[in-house]
């Protein structure tokens, strides 16, 4: 027991000596610099691993960029460019085709609505015919006879004239196989009548500048 004794002793004598030689605030501010330290050595580095971005909050300070200033992914921005492109070309596309569906509907329309009676001015023209032969055989009427069958005529041709109907220029003119069909050919009377309408069959008509009825010709050679 009194061995046990002189051994504490001997260690709170040892410890009041330590204490004495090393005060506690000592330690702790040893332990706390040594702390600072190394936290410093470690920051430092970390931002020697790190590349300099050169961002800065301030705009007014001179930087690379500032953090006020939108960040973009360059890859996806190219994206959304390339993608707005296509857009921008079928908006395009889209309207030139409607714009082209636009005038050929304009054009059928005008089209039908010229042509509506087609049939029936084609069916006529056989009438027309009948007419012209016998306005050329009207000499031995009387003259208040033939007035009155020549105004029937004449109101004839006003109407189908309204309505588009055109004549073809035929005689003497040059033979032209989109427009004259010959039926035959003779010899020309004169060498300028080579290749010429000597005379008309049947009459070639346009109704609003596009053939109906092709003229049947004699052509000189």
């Amino acid at each position: 027991m009194n061995k046990f004794s002189l051994r504490q002793f001997v260690f709170i004598i040892a410890l009041a000596v330590l204490l004495t030689t090393l005060p506690l605030q000592s330690i702790l501010k040893k332990m706390r610099q040594k702390d600072m330290k190394e936290a410093k050595e470690q920051a430092k580095m970390q931002n020697a691993e790190e590349p300099e971005v050169g961002l800065n909050a301030d705009e007014n300070i001179s930087g690379i960029s500032h953090l006020n200033e939108p960040l973009t992914n360059e890859p996806e921005l190219e994206t959304l460019r390339n993608e707005l492109g296509e857009m921008k070309d079928k908006f395009i596309r889209k309207v030139a085709e409607f714009e082209n569906f636009k005038k050929r509907s304009l054009k059928e329309r005008m089209e039908l609505i010229q042509t509506a009676g087609k049939e029936v001015i084609i069916d006529m023209l056989e009438v027309l015919d009948d007419c012209e032969r016998a306005e050329k055989q009207m000499g031995s009427l009387d003259d208040n006879a033939k007035e009155g069958v020549m105004l029937v005529f004449n109101k004839l041709k006003g109407l189908l004239t309204a309505k588009g109907l055109k004549p073809m220029e035929t005689i003497n003119k040059d033979f032209n196989p989109d427009i004259h069909e010959a039926v035959t050919e003779v010899p020309a009377p004169t060498e300028e009548q080579k290749g010429k309408v000597i005379d008309e069959i049947q009459k070639g008509y346009y109704l609003n500048d596009k053939i109906i009825r092709y003229a049947k010709v004699v052509v000189g050679k």
